[in-house]
């Protein structure tokens, strides 16, 4: 299925489960750092992956990027980009020690690689269980660098250069200390088509 012919009815229907993942991972953030997490509704969006890197707020932005495969009945990617301030107050909280500066140590790396891997899987979960397929995060990979730079290690080198993809973005906030993070939802074309079969679409 071509993404950019996506109808207004299937655009409806992707951006409701997505409210649900996006609904269980803020759940699951705030569980991690005790404190109530706050959830803007999240935007769903069609674009090139090439421009990605002004959505973030230009190319040449500090970012934490982290990216996992989608494995199970259906089949995809998920790319979390943490500006770099956000990411490192995130961490913080959950070592529970002053801000750390960037670049990250390798434990404060692993933790937010950890953030990364519980969110996509509470965000999966919940749509596993709507649509009654069984959806697994793989390992995840971290990058720090430029927005441009972290984009085209993920995406580019991946051969998915020139494609498009199903863009969720969320801003999390945690009691006054805002945690803004952008979740990129990249379903490989043949899922989609199985996704909106699976909720009648």
């Amino acid at each position: 299925m071509d993404i950019n012919q996506l109808t207004d009815d299937q655009m409806d229907a992707l951006q409701e489960i997505s409210n649900i993942g996006m609904g269980h991972a803020a759940t699951a953030l705030s569980q991690l750092i005790a404190r109530t997490v706050s959830l803007n509704v999240p935007r769903l969006r069609v674009l090139d992956l090439v421009t990605v890197p002004q959505a973030l707020g230009g190319a040449e932005q500090l970012v934490f990027g982290i990216y996992l495969r989608i494995l199970g009945d259906a089949r995809g990617n998920i790319l979390l980009i943490f500006p770099q301030e956000s990411a490192c107050q995130l961490v913080g909280k959950l070592l529970m020690k002053e801000t750390p500066a960037a670049p990250l140590d390798e434990l404060e790396a692993s933790t937010l690689k950890e953030v990364g891997n519980i969110l996509a899987s509470a965000f999966l979960n919940a749509l596993g269980r709507v649509l009654k397929m069984t959806l697994i995060p793989s390992i995840p990979l971290i990058s720090h660098d430029m927005a441009g730079a972290v984009v085209d290690y993920l995406l580019v080198d991946l051969g998915m250069a020139g494609d498009s993809a199903v863009m969720i973005e969320t801003d999390f906030q945690a009691e006054n200390d805002p945690i803004t993070g952008h979740f990129f939802l990249i379903p490989d074309p043949a899922s989609l088509g199985l996704i909106l079969d699976s909720i009648g679409v």
